[in-house]
């Protein structure tokens, strides 16, 4: 391990990769710094100064626990409806004027799994609006078999339900599918789901317990373009 905390072990011995399912807010997208602006504009038009420690914790949540965790901290007069109507109009007008990206190395990593033939989907807790919105502006919606959303199942992350639903989708072996996650409640959706998980940390930092989960713990998706290359060509583990 390196001393920025890194995990840089070796790989030899790995499973093969026989998919991957990727989160999207975070890890394909660089969105969270936009929704994270977005929700504190809506709530300053509403007369509410939001924290930007608060927005950070709705990172990786599921919209209908984002509005939990709102109405907690606000009470019965905070204005929840009309408060996520204006987040998702101000993150869609950020959208569309051309503020949003893609994350370093996610159109390298999806032309290496083009290259090995290893189909993947998407796991968000994003809904399904949003999320084919996003993707269709970044240019890669078209790059995926199967697009689960936070629609699609009874139980957000970090239930494993997004990522076997995907899995499923695939018609893939979990002991053999990758996920790719940034933050600590898809990685906890993941390790429950059965699958191996590289942490790619966006805006949340690892924690003692997320180390522990994840496989390994990266800088950028181009470690994990190394990873499942390494992955499908270094003698199994006996």
């Amino acid at each position: 391990m390196s001393g920025d905390g890194v995990n840089t072990m070796r790989i030899g011995g790995e499973r093969p990769v026989r998919a991957v399912v990727f989160d999207m807010d975070g890890l394909l997208l660089d969105s969270e710094r936009l929704a994270i602006e977005s929700l504190i504009s809506s709530g300053a038009e509403l007369g509410y100064d939001l924290p930007l420690e608060f927005c950070r914790g709705m990172i990786g949540q599921p919209a209908d626990r984002c509005r939990e965790l709102a109405a907690a901290a606000y009470g019965d007069g905070f204005p929840v409806a009309e408060f996520f109507t204006r987040h998702e109009a101000t993150l869609a007008r950020f959208v569309d004027a051309g503020r949003l990206t893609v994350k370093p190395g996610v159109t390298e990593l999806l032309d290496a799994l083009d290259a090995q033939a290893i189909p993947r989907a998407i796991a968000t807790s994003s809904g399904r609006e949003r999320t084919d919105h996003h993707l269709r502006v970044a240019g890669i919606h078209g790059r995926f078999d199967a697009i689960v959303t936070r629609q699609d199942v009874a139980r957000g992350k970090p239930h494993p339900e997004p990522y076997l639903t995907a899995t499923a989708a695939l018609g893939a072996d979990p002991e053999h599918t990758l996920a790719l996650e940034d933050s600590p409640n898809g990685l906890r959706a993941a390790h429950a789901a059965g699958l191996r998980c590289l942490l790619i940390p966006d805006l949340v930092s690892p924690t003692p317990e997320t180390r522990t989960l994840a496989h390994r713990v990266y800088p950028d998706l181009y470690q994990a373009i190394t990873y499942i290359t390494t992955a499908n060509t270094a003698p199994a583990a006996t």
